[in-house]
C-alpha cells in the first residue's frame, strides 16, 4: 500500500476527529496508541479495523509480527510516514503504530454478572464508578477490577469517557479483557441490584462499616463515587451498606483509585479466605 504522507488525507482527519469524544461516540470508535496496547488488541480479539504504523515499525521482528498478525485478521494496514504518526499520537514519545478500534455496547446486566435466566451470580463482583472525572484514576480502578476477578464494571453517567486516551493507557491493556458498561443512567442500572437481590457497597472515606468486616458470601457490587463529591443520590437511593478503609494514619482519605483497589483486593480475600 501507498505510504501515507499527507496531513490532508481523509483518514489522517478522520483519525484526529477521533480525539474528541462526542466524534468517537457518534462513530462508535476509537483510537489507540503503541505496540503493547495495539499487540493486547490484537491478541483478545477486539475489533479492530485500521492499523496505521511507521516503516520503521517492521524493522524489529516485534513490530514485523504485530502488522502480519493484523493482515492475517484481514486488518487494513497502512504505513505512514513518521511525522503523521507523530502528528496523530496522543504521546511526546510515539513508538511508531495506532489504531481504530470499534467500542462494545456492553449491557449493564453483562458487567454486573446477571445470567440469562435474570438471576445474579452468588459470587458476582461488579466495581461501579459513578462520576469519577479524573481518567487515570477510571483506567486504574477497571485494572485492578480485572486483577483481582470481577465480573465486570459499570460507569455511570457523569463518569469520563472510559475511550479517553489516558483512560485507555491507564487501564494497561484490560479494557480489552473486563465487561465494560459505560454511560449507565440510574434507571438502566441492573434491576436485581436495585432491589436488593444483591449487595450494594459503597465506598465512603469513613463511618462505614470497615471493609475487612463486611458480608462477602452473596452477589456485590462496589461502588466508588466523585473524587469530590462522593456518590450521586441516584446511587444513595439503591439499599446500600457504606464501607470503609481503616486509616490508622493521619492522612484524611484516599485516592479512589486506590481506595476502590484496596477494597475490591479485600472483598476477594475474604472470600478465598487467603493472601495473594
Amino acid at each position: 500500500m501507498e505510504l501515507l504522507r499527507s496531513a490532508h488525507n481523509p483518514l489522517v482527519k478522520y483519525l484526529q476527529k477521533l480525539k474528541k469524544r462526542r466524534f468517537r461516540e457518534q462513530e462508535g470508535r476509537f483510537v489507540i496508541e503503541g505496540v503493547r496496547f495495539v499487540e493486547e488488541a490484537l491478541e483478545a480479539g477486539w475489533p479492530v479495523e485500521t492499523v496505521v504504523y511507521s516503516p520503521e515499525l517492521t524493522r524489529s521482528a516485534r513490530g514485523e509480527r504485530l502488522v502480519a498478525a493484523a493482515l492475517g485478521r484481514n486488518i487494513k494496514t497502512v504505513p505512514a510516514e513518521k511525522d503523521i504518526i507523530g502528528a496523530l499520537a496522543f504521546t511526546g514519545t510515539p513508538q511508531g503504530v495506532l489504531a481504530v478500534c470499534r467500542m462494545k455496547n456492553r449491557r449493564p446486566e453483562e458487567a454486573a454478572g446477571v445470567r440469562e435466566d435474570g438471576k445474579v451470580k452468588k459470587d458476582a463482583l461488579v466495581m461501579v464508578v459513578d462520576r469519577v472525572s479524573d481518567p487515570g484514576n477510571l483506567g486504574t480502578i477497571i485494572r485492578s477490577a480485572h486483577a483481582f476477578g470481577a465480573d465486570g464494571a459499570v460507569l455511570m453517567k457523569g463518569t469520563v469517557d472510559l475511550y479517553n486516551d489516558k483512560t485507555l493507557r491507564a487501564t494497561m491493556g484490560s479494557v480489552f479483557h473486563l465487561p465494560v458498561a459505560h454511560n449507565v443512567g440510574a434507571d438502566d442500572f441492573p434491576a436485581q441490584f436495585r432491589a436488593g437481590e444483591a449487595g450494594v457497597l459503597v465506598g465512603v472515606p469513613r463511618d462505614g462499616i470497615p471493609v475487612d468486616s463486611i458480608d462477602v458470601d452473596r452477589p456485590l457490587a462496589l461502588v466508588v463515587g466523585s473524587e469530590a463529591a462522593g456518590p450521586s443520590e441516584d446511587i444513595l437511593s439503591l439499599p446500600h451498606e457504606k464501607v470503609t478503609v481503616p486509616m490508622p494514619g493521619r492522612a484524611e482519605s484516599l485516592n479512589v483509585a486506590v481506595a476502590a483497589s484496596i477494597m475490591i483486593y479485600q472483598i476477594v480475600r475474604l472470600r478465598t479466605g487467603k493472601r495473594f
